[in-house]
């Protein structure tokens, strides 16, 4: 069992990095429960899946596959520890900072119970984009980041429902295969030879699918 350090929203701020001119990856825990609810498409829908939170670029972010970002806490200190600076919950444009469970391990498909009410589903990894290496301010971050290969998943919103700091989180059902969020990462950046392993996954957005269904092709 897991649990959640902090929900974290974020609000838009001017940054040129971005391709719009605006961004919201710079996260902040907030007190008291927030509400998860799916958002519908990337484009019309809500956007996040957290109220509160805001998605500025709903091109590339927000919508039903990417409705909820988890980010391990551990993995967190393992790169303030390689930084040599402190890195808080949120900084990673997370959602929810999580405890004791793996969250790059984590199967695509995978069912997370968060909280009394909250079902999410695993369903991607993050890719890093010139946003993050902004927020980071750290020389080569996407490179570095992407070499690491632990991404953060995006979670479906299942089932609606109020979470907050200390909820547990307990995995419900994890799929019988062997496609991780690590594993879809690594096939969909410096690995595409791994590609064909991740139609083993059905619970991956179709967009990833039909990639992976063309590199078998091949």
């Amino acid at each position: 069992m897991g649990t959640v350090l902090s929900v974290n929203l974020g609000k838009a701020r001017h940054c040129d990095a971005a391709d719009i001119g605006v961004t919201a990856i710079d996260k902040h825990p907030v007190a008291g429960s927030v509400e998860l609810r799916a958002p519908g498409p990337k484009e019309g829908g809500l956007g996040s899946g957290v109220v509160g939170d805001e998605i500025c670029d709903r091109r590339h972010h927000g919508g039903d596959d990417q409705a909820v970002y988890a980010y391990a806490r551990e993995d967190l200190d393992g790169w303030a520890a390689e930084l040599g600076r402190e890195i808080p919950g949120g900084m990673f444009g997370e959602n929810l900072t999580t405890s004791g469970i793996d969250v790059n391990g984590a199967r695509i498909g995978e069912r997370w119970q968060v909280g009394a009410e909250a079902v999410l589903e695993v369903a991607l990894p993050r890719i890093p984009c010139r946003t993050f290496a902004d927020q980071m301010r750290e020389q080569g971050w996407i490179k570095t980041f992407t070499q690491r290969a632990l991404p953060g998943a995006y979670l479906r919103v299942v089932v609606p429902g109020r979470v907050r700091q200390g909820d547990p989180v307990t995995v419900l059902h994890r799929p019988d295969h062997d496609v991780t969020v690590a594993l879809t990462f690594r096939a969909l950046t410096l690995e595409p030879e791994l590609l064909p392993q991740l139609l083993a996954a059905d619970a991956l957005p179709e967009k990833v699918r039909e990639k992976a269904r063309l590199r078998t092709a091949r």
